[in-house]
């Protein structure tokens, strides 16, 4: 913030004249002692010539006077006690200050009284009705991976966070085809409810540019689903003997973003000869993702 502008400095009194008393209460030593000399009664001051106008020291703040008396109304009597809100002094160091002092001091009741009334706790606020379960495996609906991996996890894991900025809750399954002793690919899902701030701009910007930071993935803008939603994908099985494939539906809608990841890995020795495609995955995630936000929204 720029300093405000300093005003002009008063001449200097002239060589010789006698010290001019001080703009302070007694008993400063420059300001003269109350009453004449012996207890008599000062004698009139004379007036002041026109140069000694010049060498009279700048008063500190105005000189407040009392109100005076409205016309046509006898009774009104001037008070004992100074105007209420006199304007700020113009001149003078302090002067400068004081009218610093009371700009700051609106500005601040502006500021807080748009705070207060304009901006209540907890407005804009588009959590557009979700709640997030204690468990998100019992909330998922994942029926379409169901007609490719039918047989069902019996352990999945489940975490929860519950606080007043955030709800988040989260599910990792194994997916497992009939007659495999272990997963041949995972689904891994979450939910999160944002009470305080807006993931909007955040949530654009790291789905949207994914292929930005990561090499090798593509994204693809999907419609019909939230407000936004992102395909990111990555696959890189040239043959179903070998390579990778991976898949993330990241949704916003409101407040409330969502992710269903699916990734699987394939070598000589898995025992799943036949994986899906990247298609089939794809369409997977958007049919499940819409029938599990549909159940979570309700």
């Amino acid at each position: 913030m720029s300093t405000p502008p300093q005003p002009p400095q008063q001449p200097d009194p002239p060589s010789g004249a006698p010290a001019q008393p001080s703009a302070y209460p007694y008993p400063n030593p420059q300001s003269p002692a109350p009453g004449g000399p012996l207890g008599f009664p000062p004698a009139a001051p004379a007036a002041p010539s026109a140069q000694s106008v010049y060498a009279q020291p700048t008063l500190v703040g105005p000189l407040v006077q009392p109100p005076q008396p409205q016309p046509g109304n006898p009774y009104a009597q001037p008070g004992p006690y100074p105007a209420v809100g006199p304007p700020p002094p113009t001149g003078g160091r302090a002067g400068r200050a004081v009218l610093w002092a009371v700009v700051g001091a609106v500005a601040a009741s502006a500021a807080w009284a748009a705070g207060v009334f304009l901006l209540p706790t907890g407005s804009g606020v588009d959590l557009r009705g979700y709640s997030a379960p204690a468990n998100l495996c019992n909330s998922t609906d994942y029926s379409s991976f169901q007609a490719e991996y039918a047989a069902n996890d019996s352990t999945p894991t489940h975490r929860s966070l519950g606080d007043v900025a955030l709800d988040e809750v989260l599910c990792n399954l194994g997916l497992k085809k009939t007659g495999s002793s272990y997963a041949d690919a995972y689904l891994y899902v979450q939910l999160d409810l944002h009470k305080k701030t807006d993931p909007g701009p955040e949530f654009t910007a790291t789905w949207k540019n994914y292929a930005e930071s990561h090499s090798g993935y593509d994204v693809e803008t999907v419609t019909g689903i939230g407000d936004e939603a992102y395909l990111v994908s990555d696959d890189t099985t040239s043959s179903s003997s070998s390579g990778s494939l991976y898949a993330t539906l990241a949704v916003r809608d409101g407040w409330v973003t969502y992710t269903m990841s699916y990734s699987a890995y394939y070598s000589s020795y898995s025992t799943d000869k036949d994986p899906p495609t990247l298609d089939e995955v794809s369409d997977w995630l958007k049919t499940d993702s819409r029938a599990t936000l549909a159940d979570l929204k309700g």
